[in-house]
Protein backbone atom coordinates (compact mmCIF):
# COMPACT_ATOMS: atom_id res chain seq x y z
CA UNK A 1 0.00 0.00 0.00
CA UNK A 2 1.42 3.43 -0.90
CA UNK A 3 2.45 5.96 1.76
CA UNK A 4 -0.51 8.31 2.23
CA UNK A 5 1.72 11.38 2.30
CA UNK A 6 3.73 10.36 -0.74
CA UNK A 7 0.87 10.23 -3.20
CA UNK A 8 1.33 13.84 -4.30
CA UNK A 9 4.09 12.48 -6.51
CA UNK A 10 3.52 10.39 -9.62
CA UNK A 11 0.41 10.63 -11.71
CA UNK A 12 -1.38 13.38 -9.82
CA UNK A 13 1.65 15.64 -10.02
CA UNK A 14 1.54 15.54 -13.82
CA UNK A 15 -2.24 15.70 -14.26
CA UNK A 16 -3.71 18.75 -15.95
CA UNK A 17 -6.04 20.75 -13.69
CA UNK A 18 -8.07 23.84 -14.56
CA UNK A 19 -6.80 27.07 -13.06
CA UNK A 20 -8.17 27.81 -9.61
CA UNK A 21 -8.48 30.91 -7.47
CA UNK A 22 -6.90 30.99 -4.05
CA UNK A 23 -9.61 29.50 -1.89
CA UNK A 24 -12.40 31.89 -2.86
CA UNK A 25 -16.01 30.95 -3.55
CA UNK A 26 -16.08 29.38 -7.02
CA UNK A 27 -17.82 31.45 -9.68
CA UNK A 28 -18.31 28.50 -12.01
CA UNK A 29 -18.42 24.73 -11.65
CA UNK A 30 -15.26 22.72 -12.26
CA UNK A 31 -15.29 19.06 -13.27
CA UNK A 32 -12.33 17.00 -14.41
CA UNK A 33 -11.28 13.36 -14.74
CA UNK A 34 -7.65 12.69 -13.87
CA UNK A 35 -5.45 9.62 -13.30
CA UNK A 36 -4.79 8.66 -9.69
CA UNK A 37 -1.86 6.74 -8.29
CA UNK A 38 -4.05 5.24 -5.53
CA UNK A 39 -6.79 4.00 -7.87
CA UNK A 40 -8.86 0.82 -7.32
CA UNK A 41 -7.22 -0.71 -10.40
CA UNK A 42 -4.85 -2.09 -11.61
CA UNK A 43 -4.94 -4.69 -8.84
CA UNK A 44 -2.45 -7.55 -8.64
CA UNK A 45 -3.43 -8.97 -5.25
CA UNK A 46 -5.57 -11.85 -4.07
CA UNK A 47 -9.32 -12.24 -3.84
CA UNK A 48 -10.58 -10.99 -0.47
CA UNK A 49 -11.24 -14.53 0.78
CA UNK A 50 -7.64 -15.46 -0.01
CA UNK A 51 -8.71 -18.31 -2.30
CA UNK A 52 -6.51 -17.23 -5.20
CA UNK A 53 -5.18 -14.32 -7.23
CA UNK A 54 -7.60 -11.78 -8.63
CA UNK A 55 -5.97 -12.16 -12.05
CA UNK A 56 -6.49 -15.89 -12.43
CA UNK A 57 -6.15 -16.23 -16.23
CA UNK A 58 -3.10 -15.76 -18.46
CA UNK A 59 -3.16 -16.04 -22.25
CA UNK A 60 -0.74 -14.71 -24.86
CA UNK A 61 0.93 -12.47 -22.32
CA UNK A 62 -2.36 -10.96 -21.11
CA UNK A 63 -3.75 -11.25 -17.60
CA UNK A 64 -7.45 -11.63 -16.89
CA UNK A 65 -10.02 -12.11 -14.15
CA UNK A 66 -12.93 -14.54 -14.20
CA UNK A 67 -16.04 -12.59 -13.21
CA UNK A 68 -19.05 -14.62 -12.01
CA UNK A 69 -21.34 -12.48 -14.19
CA UNK A 70 -19.20 -11.44 -17.13
CA UNK A 71 -16.84 -14.30 -17.84
CA UNK A 72 -13.19 -13.43 -18.44
CA UNK A 73 -12.26 -9.75 -18.43
CA UNK A 74 -8.75 -8.73 -19.43
CA UNK A 75 -6.65 -6.41 -17.29
CA UNK A 76 -5.57 -4.17 -20.16
CA UNK A 77 -9.20 -3.53 -21.19
CA UNK A 78 -11.13 -3.64 -17.91
CA UNK A 79 -8.82 -3.22 -14.92
CA UNK A 80 -6.26 -0.63 -15.99
CA UNK A 81 -8.18 2.67 -15.87
CA UNK A 82 -6.82 4.89 -13.07
CA UNK A 83 -9.37 7.66 -13.65
CA UNK A 84 -11.09 9.57 -10.86
CA UNK A 85 -13.74 12.23 -11.31
CA UNK A 86 -13.30 15.39 -9.24
CA UNK A 87 -16.10 17.95 -9.32
CA UNK A 88 -16.64 21.24 -7.53
CA UNK A 89 -19.98 23.04 -7.92
CA UNK A 90 -20.42 26.71 -8.69
CA UNK A 91 -20.58 28.64 -5.44
CA UNK A 92 -18.56 26.14 -3.42
CA UNK A 93 -16.94 27.97 -0.54
CA UNK A 94 -13.94 26.20 1.06
CA UNK A 95 -14.00 28.69 3.93
CA UNK A 96 -17.36 27.37 5.15
CA UNK A 97 -18.22 23.91 6.57
CA UNK A 98 -18.25 21.49 3.64
CA UNK A 99 -18.57 17.81 2.75
CA UNK A 100 -16.88 15.40 0.35
CA UNK A 101 -19.39 13.18 -1.43
CA UNK A 102 -17.75 9.95 -2.66
CA UNK A 103 -19.70 8.07 -5.34
CA UNK A 104 -19.10 4.40 -6.21
CA UNK A 105 -20.64 3.50 -9.58
CA UNK A 106 -22.28 0.22 -10.54
CA UNK A 107 -21.60 -2.44 -13.15
CA UNK A 108 -21.16 -1.65 -16.83
CA UNK A 109 -20.20 1.96 -16.18
CA UNK A 110 -17.64 4.58 -17.12
CA UNK A 111 -17.25 7.91 -15.38
CA UNK A 112 -17.97 10.27 -18.25
CA UNK A 113 -20.69 8.33 -20.04
CA UNK A 114 -22.63 7.08 -17.01
CA UNK A 115 -21.74 8.92 -13.80
CA UNK A 116 -21.55 12.37 -15.40
CA UNK A 117 -23.89 11.89 -18.36
CA UNK A 118 -26.58 9.28 -17.89
CA UNK A 119 -26.92 9.42 -14.10
CA UNK A 120 -26.23 13.15 -13.73
CA UNK A 121 -24.39 12.62 -10.44
CA UNK A 122 -22.37 15.84 -10.76
CA UNK A 123 -25.49 17.83 -11.67
CA UNK A 124 -27.47 16.30 -8.81
CA UNK A 125 -24.78 17.12 -6.27
CA UNK A 126 -24.66 20.74 -7.44
CA UNK A 127 -28.45 21.09 -7.58
CA UNK A 128 -28.74 19.88 -3.97
CA UNK A 129 -27.31 23.21 -2.85
CA UNK A 130 -25.00 21.44 -0.41
CA UNK A 131 -21.58 23.03 0.08
CA UNK A 132 -19.86 19.88 -1.15
CA UNK A 133 -17.35 18.49 -3.62
CA UNK A 134 -17.64 15.17 -5.44
CA UNK A 135 -15.11 12.37 -5.89
CA UNK A 136 -15.83 9.24 -7.97
CA UNK A 137 -13.24 6.57 -8.83
CA UNK A 138 -13.42 4.27 -11.84
CA UNK A 139 -13.77 0.60 -10.92
CA UNK A 140 -13.99 -2.18 -13.51
CA UNK A 141 -14.51 -0.31 -16.77
CA UNK A 142 -17.76 -1.03 -18.63
CA UNK A 143 -17.96 -4.53 -17.13
CA UNK A 144 -20.34 -6.76 -15.18
CA UNK A 145 -18.03 -6.82 -12.18
CA UNK A 146 -18.39 -5.31 -8.71
CA UNK A 147 -14.81 -5.95 -7.56
CA UNK A 148 -13.29 -3.37 -5.22
CA UNK A 149 -9.70 -4.03 -6.32
CA UNK A 150 -7.22 -2.16 -4.15
CA UNK A 151 -10.06 -0.93 -1.93
CA UNK A 152 -10.22 -4.47 -0.51
CA UNK A 153 -6.89 -3.64 1.18
CA UNK A 154 -7.21 -2.01 4.63
CA UNK A 155 -5.95 1.56 4.58
CA UNK A 156 -5.87 1.92 0.80
CA UNK A 157 -9.05 3.98 0.58
CA UNK A 158 -7.60 6.41 3.14
CA UNK A 159 -4.66 6.92 0.78
CA UNK A 160 -7.08 7.47 -2.09
CA UNK A 161 -8.84 10.17 -0.09
CA UNK A 162 -5.55 11.89 0.65
CA UNK A 163 -4.77 11.97 -3.05
CA UNK A 164 -8.27 13.32 -3.68
CA UNK A 165 -7.59 16.08 -1.14
CA UNK A 166 -4.54 17.20 -3.10
CA UNK A 167 -6.48 17.10 -6.37
CA UNK A 168 -9.33 19.15 -4.91
CA UNK A 169 -6.82 21.64 -3.53
CA UNK A 170 -5.45 22.16 -7.05
CA UNK A 171 -8.97 22.73 -8.35
CA UNK A 172 -10.07 25.20 -5.67
CA UNK A 173 -6.93 26.90 -4.42
CA UNK A 174 -7.75 25.81 -0.86
CA UNK A 175 -5.27 23.87 1.24
CA UNK A 176 -5.16 20.09 0.88
CA UNK A 177 -5.27 19.71 4.66
CA UNK A 178 -8.78 21.17 4.68
CA UNK A 179 -10.08 18.50 2.31
CA UNK A 180 -8.08 15.80 4.10
CA UNK A 181 -10.08 16.52 7.26
CA UNK A 182 -13.47 17.16 5.65
CA UNK A 183 -16.48 14.98 6.58
CA UNK A 184 -17.38 12.30 4.03
CA UNK A 185 -20.69 10.99 2.71
CA UNK A 186 -20.32 7.64 0.95
CA UNK A 187 -22.80 6.91 -1.86
CA UNK A 188 -22.97 3.58 -3.70
CA UNK A 189 -25.18 2.50 -6.57
CA UNK A 190 -25.77 -1.14 -7.54
CA UNK A 191 -22.43 -2.98 -7.79
CA UNK A 192 -20.82 -0.17 -5.83
CA UNK A 193 -21.98 -2.08 -2.77
CA UNK A 194 -18.82 -4.21 -2.83
CA UNK A 195 -16.23 -1.42 -2.47
CA UNK A 196 -18.59 0.38 -0.07
CA UNK A 197 -18.77 -2.69 2.16
CA UNK A 198 -14.97 -2.99 2.04
CA UNK A 199 -14.51 0.63 3.12
CA UNK A 200 -16.93 0.15 6.03
CA UNK A 201 -15.42 -3.18 7.08
CA UNK A 202 -11.86 -1.83 6.97
CA UNK A 203 -12.77 1.28 8.94
CA UNK A 204 -11.02 3.62 6.52
CA UNK A 205 -11.84 7.31 7.23
CA UNK A 206 -14.35 6.07 9.84
CA UNK A 207 -13.83 9.14 11.99
CA UNK A 208 -14.87 11.39 9.09
CA UNK A 209 -17.80 9.37 7.76
CA UNK A 210 -21.05 11.26 8.31
CA UNK A 211 -23.17 8.60 6.69
CA UNK A 212 -23.92 6.17 3.88
CA UNK A 213 -26.42 6.38 1.02
CA UNK A 214 -27.16 3.21 -0.98
CA UNK A 215 -29.12 3.32 -4.22
CA UNK A 216 -30.47 -0.15 -5.07
CA UNK A 217 -27.18 -1.52 -3.84
CA UNK A 218 -27.46 -4.40 -1.35
CA UNK A 219 -26.70 -7.57 -3.28
CA UNK A 220 -24.41 -9.10 -0.65
CA UNK A 221 -22.53 -8.19 2.54
CA UNK A 222 -25.73 -7.37 4.44
CA UNK A 223 -23.98 -8.30 7.69
CA UNK A 224 -21.25 -5.70 7.08
CA UNK A 225 -23.79 -2.92 6.54
CA UNK A 226 -25.86 -3.97 9.56
CA UNK A 227 -22.78 -4.16 11.77
CA UNK A 228 -21.64 -0.71 10.65
CA UNK A 229 -25.05 0.79 11.42
CA UNK A 230 -25.08 -0.81 14.88
CA UNK A 231 -21.59 0.49 15.72
CA UNK A 232 -22.07 4.00 14.33
CA UNK A 233 -25.25 5.31 15.89
CA UNK A 234 -24.11 8.93 15.41
CA UNK A 235 -23.92 8.48 11.64
CA UNK A 236 -26.81 8.18 9.18
CA UNK A 237 -27.71 5.33 6.84
CA UNK A 238 -30.23 5.52 4.01
CA UNK A 239 -30.88 2.69 1.58
CA UNK A 240 -33.31 3.33 -1.26
CA UNK A 241 -34.09 0.12 -3.10
CA UNK A 242 -36.15 -1.50 -5.81
CA UNK A 243 -36.99 -5.09 -6.50
CA UNK A 244 -33.40 -5.90 -7.48
CA UNK A 245 -32.00 -5.45 -3.98
CA UNK A 246 -35.16 -5.92 -1.90
CA UNK A 247 -33.98 -9.19 -0.32
CA UNK A 248 -30.61 -7.73 0.72
CA UNK A 249 -32.30 -4.75 2.33
CA UNK A 250 -34.75 -7.05 4.12
CA UNK A 251 -31.80 -8.98 5.53
CA UNK A 252 -30.23 -5.81 6.93
CA UNK A 253 -33.52 -4.84 8.53
CA UNK A 254 -33.84 -8.26 10.15
CA UNK A 255 -30.32 -8.04 11.54
CA UNK A 256 -31.02 -4.60 12.95
CA UNK A 257 -34.34 -5.71 14.44
CA UNK A 258 -32.55 -8.52 16.28
CA UNK A 259 -30.44 -5.83 17.97
CA UNK A 260 -33.42 -3.62 18.79
CA UNK A 261 -32.49 -0.91 16.30
CA UNK A 262 -35.49 0.93 14.89
CA UNK A 263 -35.62 1.90 11.24
CA UNK A 264 -37.80 4.28 9.25
CA UNK A 265 -39.65 3.49 6.03
CA UNK A 266 -40.51 7.10 5.18
CA UNK A 267 -38.24 9.57 3.40
CA UNK A 268 -36.39 11.49 6.14
CA UNK A 269 -36.98 15.20 6.59
CA UNK A 270 -33.32 15.57 7.52
CA UNK A 271 -30.23 13.42 7.26
CA UNK A 272 -28.69 13.66 10.69
CA UNK A 273 -27.00 11.61 13.37
CA UNK A 274 -28.90 8.38 14.00
CA UNK A 275 -31.10 8.46 10.89
CA UNK A 276 -31.67 4.89 9.61
CA UNK A 277 -34.10 4.69 6.70
CA UNK A 278 -35.04 2.06 4.12
CA UNK A 279 -37.00 3.51 1.21
CA UNK A 280 -38.80 1.09 -1.09
CA UNK A 281 -39.47 1.99 -4.72
CA UNK A 282 -40.90 0.29 -7.78
CA UNK A 283 -38.45 2.17 -10.05
CA UNK A 284 -36.35 0.29 -12.59
CA UNK A 285 -32.83 -0.61 -11.52
CA UNK A 286 -31.04 0.83 -14.56
CA UNK A 287 -32.46 4.32 -14.02
CA UNK A 288 -32.49 4.25 -10.22
CA UNK A 289 -29.91 7.04 -9.77
CA UNK A 290 -32.21 9.49 -11.55
CA UNK A 291 -35.61 8.08 -10.61
CA UNK A 292 -36.30 6.14 -7.42
CA UNK A 293 -38.62 7.03 -4.53
CA UNK A 294 -38.36 10.57 -5.96
CA UNK A 295 -36.85 12.01 -9.11
CA UNK A 296 -33.13 12.72 -8.73
CA UNK A 297 -32.87 10.89 -5.37
CA UNK A 298 -29.24 11.80 -4.74
CA UNK A 299 -30.05 15.49 -5.12
CA UNK A 300 -33.05 15.07 -2.81
CA UNK A 301 -31.09 13.28 -0.09
CA UNK A 302 -28.02 15.54 -0.16
CA UNK A 303 -30.34 18.53 0.06
CA UNK A 304 -31.50 17.22 3.44
CA UNK A 305 -28.09 16.82 5.01
CA UNK A 306 -28.42 18.62 8.32
CA UNK A 307 -25.88 21.10 9.65
CA UNK A 308 -24.15 22.33 6.48
CA UNK A 309 -24.64 25.68 4.72
CA UNK A 310 -26.38 26.13 1.39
Amino acid sequence: MPDRRAIVAGLLATAAFPAASQGARLRKAISTIVPFKTSPFPYRGKLPDGSGPFLDVTANGRHGHTSPRGGIYWEDETYSDRSTLLAVPRGFDPARPAVIVVFFHGNGATLQRDVVGRQRVVAQAEASGLNAVLVAPQFASNAQDSSAGNFWTPGYFAGFMTEAAHGLAKLTGAKAAKFDAMPVVLVAYSGGYNPAASVLRNGDVSGRLLGVILLDAVFDEADIFADWIARHRKSFFVSAYGQSSASGNAEIRQLLASQGIDVNSDPPRHLEAGTVAFLASDAAHDSFVTRAFVGNPLQWLLGRLHGFPR
